[in-house]
């Protein structure tokens, strides 16, 4: 009975450490203003300067949700409350989301978008829109001054990013409005294209015109000489009812309109991707009319910033509360298996499928399917990942025991309950124990990706790193979530000395050494 009591105390931690790590979830008593962000070194870099322009109010709570991911995940966010606003381009509310074949005006937009429960407006200055770039080199050994004359070369390989290949105004509509005999080409993040495009890996590539890295890397713009691509001046999107819910935050947000040009975002994302300024600094600087000092970053600051201490307890918080319930679950589906033979294939089958999903795809599902965005879909994904190990555990453990064991237990006229959590449980807690823990090693991985829906973690480093090309940023944000898989896997090493029976331990150990 002493393992019983052992694991009814385990039990009760972790219902007791549940209830502390889900209760900032479910608290919600003061007034927020949730911002949200793509993923692209602009789109961070504007976000920033939302916060703190509405911070500056002091009316509510400010909460940047940065690096969201495309424009579908931002405005499904929006419309179902999770964000309240976030920073927009005029040409991808016409074409993207409202498909509109037309340009319209911000008046003709805000027609549209109310029946959403949404607006834009508060024009920040600049027009940003999309393009396509070669290397001027070959451009020129080419004779190719417009998309028109890419016709002309079908051997050019393109390289694009995933949102422009999949947009209503992206790589589709240019290809027919031009003819472009070019095949759809596999996608590449928008972080890593310059250094293919330099590598000579690809060969024509889209861009928004206030890329820093256009003035990097000997680059020619191609003419739109066929007027594809519609205007894209920064605006804000949100929710309808903001300015009335928040009116001094609101007229505080309203200050930032037309105080950024397109030479000053240029500015701004050249500080970011080539001198690794950090977004909070750049906007810090810009609000207060400073120039930006130069970077002084190492390895170490960068490690431990100012958001360290937040994106560790954010992972620790997607871990282990994903873990929780994953043991809630695969355990009786384990214990299940092994009780009800004819269950066996369809339960042990099923967690299988579910973890051959990829990981963003499923953490992307969750989002229509709860209305929500950030920790409550990617802790649900991450119980689904988290059952397979211990459902096979379970079940391995269970089926192992010697039948001699069982059949001694039976002979005894012990019920079926006491046999299985007396005898069978302990015997098998090695197994169990071993699966918990391959479990919670393989979701402090998992969880970098719900980072990019909005649910934090280290992942958000690497998201960065990703948008920037940004080596330092990237081990900044693997290295700590290597570590948490350490960490982890040591409390489950401590966790089986305390928890495994002796008398199993030393008939284990006793194996091992016959062996």
């Amino acid at each position: 009975m002493k393992w019983f009591s052992r694991c009814s105390a385990v039990s009760a931690c972790l219902l007791v450490g549940l209830l502390f790590i889900v209760q900032p979830i479910l608290a919600d008593t003061k007034k927020t203003l949730t911002i949200g962000s793509k993923r692209f070194t602009e789109s961070y870099i504007l976000g920033e300067v939302i916060a703190l322009a509405a911070k500056g109010a002091h009316e509510a709570q400010v909460i940047l949700r940065s690096g969201l991911g495309n424009t579908g995940i931002l405005v499904a966010a929006l419309k179902a409350g999770e964000i309240d606003i976030y920073p927009e381009y005029t040409g991808t509310i016409a074409r993207e989301i409202l498909q509109s074949p037309k340009d319209l005006d911000l008046h003709e937009m805000n027609l549209l978008l109310a029946p959403l429960g949404l607006s834009a407006g508060v024009p920040l200055g600049f027009n940003n829109t999309y393009a396509l770039a070669m290397r001027r080199d070959l451009a020129e050994q080419l004779n190719i001054r417009s998309i028109s004359d890419l016709t002309k070369h079908p051997q050019l390989r393109m390289g694009l990013t995933q949102e422009f290949i999949g947009r209503q105004d992206g790589w589709a509509g240019l290809k027919a409005r031009y003819d472009l005999p070019q095949q759809t080409p596999r996608g590449i993040d928008h972080g890593l294209i310059y250094g293919a495009l330099e590598a000579k890996q690809i060969d024509v590539i889209d861009a928004y015109t206030t890329d820093a890295m256009l003035k990097r890397y000997p680059l020619l713009i191609l003419e739109d000489d066929r007027h594809y691509f519609p205007a894209y001046e920064a605006v804000l999107l949100y929710r309808s009812g903001l300015p009335a819910r928040l009116p001094k935050t609101w007229v505080s947000v309203e200050k930032l309109k037309d105080t950024i040009s397109e030479s000053v975002m240029i500015d701004m994302n050249s500080q970011a991707e080539q001198e690794k300024i950090g977004f909070l600094q750049i906007a810090r600087t810009f609000l207060a009319g400073e120039n930006t000092p130069q970077s002084s970053r190492n390895f170490l600051n960068t490690l431990f910033a100012n958001d360290f201490w937040r994106l560790l307890g954010e992972h620790t918080q997607l871990v282990f509360v994903s873990l929780i319930f994953s043991i809630l679950v695969g355990v009786p589906l384990g214990v299940l298996s092994f009780e009800l033979p004819v269950l066996r294939q369809f339960v042990l089958g099923t967690v299988s499928v579910i973890h051959t999903i990829p990981s963003l795809a499923l953490f992307a599902l969750f989002i229509p399917l709860l209305g929500k965005i950030g920790t409550v879909p990617a802790i649900c994904a991450l119980v689904l990942y988290g059952l397979l190990p211990i459902v096979r555990n379970t079940y391995s453990g269970l089926s192992d025991i010697p039948a001699d064991i069982q059949e001694c237990s039976k002979m005894l006229g012990l019920g079926r309950f006491y046999r299985l959590f007396t005898i069978e449980m302990p015997l098998s807690m090695r197994s169990i124990l071993s699966g918990i823990k391959t479990s919670a090693v393989i979701n402090v991985g998992t969880a970098t990706i719900a980072a990019f829906i909005g649910a934090g973690g280290f992942g958000e480093r690497i998201a960065q790193g990703l948008a920037l090309n940004d080596n330092l940023m990237l081990l900044a944000g693997a290295i700590p979530a290597a570590g948490l898989a350490l960490a982890v896997h040591a409390l489950f090493e401590f966790s089986e000395v305390w928890l495994v029976p002796r008398g199993l331990k030393l008939r284990v150990d006793r194996h091992a050494v016959s062996s």
